[in-house]
């Protein structure tokens, strides 16, 4: 098959998905996109990705497979340490003077960075005046995120993650091991609302004072870039807060001047109060 073949098959099947079930990948990066698709089409036997479209327009119960190849599902509690302790040590004492707060995790695969911020913000006395919304499009991921359950053999890295995030007491506080499982504490999920969201087809649904937003952007094109940071923008209140990943920055983007470099090293920035 040509590479231009594969491309136009490409497109229609992103076309396919889109008209069918509403989930628009058509902004994605194709080198990305074109990975993960060629990996499904090996998983499912298909020859093109043509054959992988007849498939997911008459066979539904494919689609939730696919979502797990389209969209990204690798996270641990407390990644990137360094992170959480610029939240900790920079950013939670500007979050003290508000009376409520709103925290949006945006792409939060199975939720483990909402429960890292739950319980940074238990730490810091702020629980129980906040709110966590942890977004993403894979509904089985929104499903084991409310869940609050993961393997166990994880919780050595989110133990040492944890400490070198700055925490102050000792992450088995929050879970009860057992059954090779680690369940996180209930009470950790009471402010915590998970349900789906689209960066690429979906309006502000609150107005926020953090949005945390890890290694998700580093997946699409510019355009898509641009309206998620605009998303971003918008939902933030004057002097809130954005984190990003560590390869992700706003230098390129043509949201850049509503922001200024809050954490650098961190890639935590802070919405211009004029904005």
């Amino acid at each position: 098959m040509s590479d231009k073949t594969e491309e136009i098959e490409l497109r229609l099947l992103l076309d396919a998905i889109y008209q069918r079930y509403h989930y628009d990948f058509r902004g994605y990066s194709v080198a990305s996109i074109t990975r993960r698709l060629r990996q499904a089409r090996e998983r499912f036997g298909c020859r093109s990705f043509s054959q992988l479209q007849d498939r997911v327009l008459h066979e539904p119960a494919v689609l939730p497979e696919l979502l797990a190849f389209l969209t990204v599902q690798v996270s641990e509690l407390f990644r990137d340490p360094a992170y959480f302790r610029a939240i900790r040590e920079q950013v939670v004492p500007h979050l003290r003077t508000y009376p409520s707060l709103k925290v949006w995790v945006a792409g939060c695969s199975a939720g483990e960075e909402v429960y890292s911020l739950a319980i940074l913000f238990r730490e810091e006395g702020l629980e129980d005046r906040t709110m966590f919304y942890g977004t993403d499009i894979n509904p089985e991921a929104i499903r084991k995120a409310e869940t609050g359950m993961y393997e166990i053999d994880r919780l050595a890295l989110f133990t040492e993650n944890h400490r070198l995030a700055g925490g102050k007491s000792s992450l088995s506080d929050y879970y009860t091991a057992a059954y090779g499982a680690a369940v996180f504490d209930k009470t950790l999920r009471r402010r915590a609302v998970f349900s789906d969201h689209s960066l690429v087809t979906d309006a502000v649904f609150a107005e926020v004072h953090l949005v945390s937003c890890r290694n998700v952007l580093i997946y699409f094109d510019r355009e898509l870039q641009d309206r998620t940071i605009g998303l971003f923008k918008d939902s933030l209140v004057r002097k809130g807060f954005l984190g990003l990943g560590a390869k992700e920055s706003l230098r390129f983007s043509a949201h850049a001047d509503a922001f200024i470099e809050f954490a650098r090293d961190e890639r935590i920035y802070q919405k211009r109060g004029t904005t």
